[in-house]
């Protein structure tokens, strides 16, 4: 089970606010269970300070790390060396990697080589490659709750031209849902919800139906108005998803 996973939280507190942290804890009980729980910063900055007193709260292991060349930043590399060796441990079976920058790519990619399932969090100005990199990447804003429930889907399907900064654009993912359905599809055309729901993620690390206000799968499939959901009619009580014609 995804929930019985080993996961090593690893933070980077240059680039994430001790406001989320909590919301970032909450999410993470879906996914597994935190063994390594290292935060990484110079804490000689004043700006870090906000961080000291949730630490403990959190059973936090601060990493000190001193930015010996000014311009670069060394919090990015000691973060990066101890994955590495955690990695090499073999004591995990995931990694969790909070940070909104586009420097922890390649660890992403580096880490699922090895077959690790690794989550990311960050803001939504998180630049795509680190978001594409890993399994699965949940936007902090989301989590905490502070983008604003969409009701009005059709109007927002009308207004919306370019996708949002990093959301996966609504006409866009209506296409992939559409594909998805047409090949795992029975001969009527029903496909199981569940099963398109893990291929949609797995085509867009980054969804997560409460990017769009809805907290289930079924519920934001329905706002589309493009498909059918046919809920607990089977033997097994699968929710079922079809095409409009």
């Amino acid at each position: 089970m995804e929930n019985d996973k080993k996961i090593a939280v690893l933070i980077d507190a240059d680039n994430v606010s001790d406001k989320y942290i909590k919301f970032i804890f909450d999410e993470l009980s879906n996914h597994g269970t935190p063994t390594y729980k290292r935060i990484y910063g110079d804490w000689t900055k004043p700006q870090l300070a906000s961080w000291k007193s949730v630490l403990l709260n959190y059973s936090i292991t601060p990493i000190q790390q001193y930015n010996y060349t000014t311009g670069k930043n060394s919090t990015d590399s000691a973060l990066i060396i101890d994955a590495m060796d955690i990695l090499y441990s073999k004591n995990v079976d995931g990694f969790c990697i909070i940070s909104s920058d586009s420097d922890f790519t390649r660890l992403a990619a580096r880490l699922r080589e090895a077959g690790m399932y690794v989550v990311g969090m960050g803001e939504k100005k998180t630049p795509t490659p680190f978001i594409s990199a890993c399994e699965k990447f949940k936007y902090l804003e989301v989590l905490a709750g502070t983008i604003t429930d969409i009701s009005n889907i059709d109007g927002v399907l009308e207004k919306q031209h370019t996708p949002k900064e990093g959301l996966a654009n609504l006409g866009e993912l209506i296409k992939s849902i559409k594909n998805i359905i047409t090949e795992s599809s029975d001969e009527e055309g029903w496909a199981n919800l569940g099963e398109v729901g893990n291929k949609l993620n797995m085509r867009y690390p980054d969804f997560d139906t409460r990017n769009y206000g809805y907290s289930k799968l079924s519920s934001f499939i329905s706002s589309l108005n493009k498909f059918e959901i046919l809920s607990g009619k089977t033997n097994r009580g699968e929710t079922l998803v079809k095409n409009k014609k």
